[in-house]
């Protein structure tokens, strides 16, 4: 049954970092919804996941940059023109422009004008992943085409977002989206204080389609040393320079071994770093990874590492799905109670939850890597939480609810 045609606003894709989006539009599509993707940028990674080829809807890349495309651009305003909804759109798009004069913004406004003019007539709605660059794109479009859209936020997009765009993007009279839906409490509960009607956020876990996993292995004793596990981008929120710093506190006599997987623009400067902390022939950089990888790098680890912190620019991580990733092969986790972490792991009971500092690193990792029965039972705890509370179904019958109230409006 056809349930409705969605235009999905992404920012790129495939990319290997999104699992949880693609996760969520092979589950739609499998509810019954018919999905176009318009992504603002070509991917750049060189790998895809095999979720990604579980996605059957056809995708469209918007021009990335409006010089790259002139006529396309020029063709998409011209034919936008004609649609009363252009001049609003218009209108509301200066409004923003004046708080916000860059070149992004109007990238933003010329690429909604050809997702206005190309939008198929049968498409019913837009929704759209990350409330900053997509959200806008949908926005400005809706207006255009009189449709109306919706929103997804993560984490990013959430902290380093203006709390004038994020008012308006939820207020009804600022042509703001029909629902916002988010993955995690903490980031729930800051957007509504922000929004004139806050039962327009709700809260949607993204959880894990455990079916793409396999059963956790039996976890044995092993010689040789303890294995440390990262998988995450180089970037500042990730926290991985602290690590490496507290990799350099650990005791001489604790054997021990690190991996990463993921790309990143900071990998130049953690190579150094290792380098200059006596760390470097212990560590392992693996790069961007496909799935299977990553779950096989899963099994084969002793304890998972993701020491997450709060950037210079507010940037933050929400709850990374690559935690319960690590849950569902029962892999120790350590971590820090940054954002919306502690609604997965309970520090002590599920995984353990370290103060972001190279020497509380360094403490947890010692402790963790002496005591194999406690890694046992955080790991299984952990396990059984992502079993119980955290799997997808439940969220994607929460979207589905909110898809089809945002459709019959139509």
């Amino acid at each position: 049954m056809r349930k409705g045609k969605l235009a999905i606003v992404i920012k790129g894709w495939p990319r290997l970092s999104e699992t949880f989006i693609a996760q969520e539009l092979v589950a739609l599509e499998e509810r019954g919804y018919e999905l176009e993707i318009w992504s603002l940028r070509f991917p750049t990674d060189k790998k895809r996941h095999p979720l990604h080829d579980r996605v059957k809807a056809p995708v469209i890349y918007l021009p990335e940059y409006l010089y790259q495309e002139p006529i396309r651009v020029l063709r998409g305003m011209l034919r936008s023109m004609v649609r009363k909804g252009f001049w609003t759109s218009l209108k509301v798009w200066m409004q923003d422009y004046k708080r916000d004069r860059t070149s992004n913004r109007g990238r933003r406004f010329g690429q909604a004008c050809v997702l206005a003019t190309e939008l198929p007539r049968d498409v019913d709605a837009f929704y759209a992943h990350f409330m900053h660059t997509p959200g806008s794109v949908a926005r400005y479009a809706a207006i255009m085409r009189g449709m109306p859209w919706s929103v997804s936020a993560h984490a990013k997009d959430i902290w380093t977002t203006p709390d004038w765009e994020k008012r308006e993007k939820l207020a009804q009279a600022h042509y703001g989206c029909a629902f916002l839906a988010t993955c995690t409490g903490f980031g729930a509960q800051h957007l509504k204080d922000l929004a004139d009607t806050p039962d327009r956020v709700e809260l949607i876990y993204h959880g894990l389609d455990l079916s793409r996993f396999p059963a956790p292995p039996e976890k044995e004793a092993h010689d040789g040393p303890i294995r440390f596990l990262s998988v995450g981008r180089l970037v500042e929120k990730k926290g991985f320079d602290r690590l490496i710093a507290a990799f350099g506190l650990l005791p001489d006599d604790l054997d021990w071994q690190w991996t990463h997987i993921g790309g990143g623009g900071l990998k130049d400067a953690l190579l150094a770093q290792a380098e200059h902390a006596g760390v470097a022939h212990r560590l392992t950089w693996r790069g961007a990874c496909d799935q299977p990888e990553v779950i096989e790098a899963l099994r084969q680890s002793d304890v998972f590492i993701l020491p997450s912190r709060i950037a210079a620019d507010g940037d933050r991580d929400g709850l990374p799905n690559v935690l319960m990733e690590a849950a569902s092969q029962k892999l120790t986790i350590l971590s820090t109670p940054v954002s919306a972490i502690p609604e997965f792991i309970d520090t002590g009971i599920h995984g353990i939850l370290s103060k972001d500092d190279p020497t509380a690193l360094a403490d947890a990792m010692v402790m963790l890597s002496a005591d194999a029965d406690l890694r046992g039972c955080l790991a299984d705890a952990a396990y059984d939480r992502l079993r119980t509370e955290f799997v997808m179904e439940p969220g994607i019958a929460q979207l589905d609810t909110r898809l089809q109230r945002m459709l019959e409006t139509r």
